[in-house]
């Protein structure tokens, strides 16, 4: 395994970052009146997951880092949340909601892994 020296070689920040902005680019075509919703939501809590890895990576002790890395878990599936939602609400096509709830299911799987690494 290479050695991991900035927050873009974390494999598991760079799946949350490809999701935030698939996140971003499917919800331009939510209705207007979601935009301080469903829309802001969503996009706040997927951005939330990425943050948080970049923060956790950068704190000085070990429990410090981990601590944020469960927020990192705890957003994105508050994410997946807001996609079965967006899917209900027929704002998002099946396909989209599944091709999404994938790219979250294993962003969650390789974060899971990188925190275990951690431990």
């Amino acid at each position: 395994m290479p050695t991991i020296t900035r927050f873009q070689d974390i494999k598991a920040w760079q799946m949350a970052h490809k999701t935030v902005l698939e996140i971003y680019k499917v919800t331009r075509n939510f209705p207007k009146e979601e935009l301080y919703g469903v829309t802001s939501q969503m996009r706040r809590a997927m951005i939330s997951v990425a943050a948080n890895i970049v923060e956790g990576f950068y704190r000085n002790t070990t429990k410090e880092s981990l601590r944020f890395y469960e927020v990192a878990m705890s957003s994105l599936e508050e994410v997946k949340y807001f996609l079965l939602l967006s899917y209900d609400l027929k704002y998002l096509p099946l396909e989209t909601y599944q091709e999404l709830s994938k790219h979250c299911n294993e962003t969650g799987r390789t974060l899971r892994g990188w925190i275990n690494v951690q431990k």
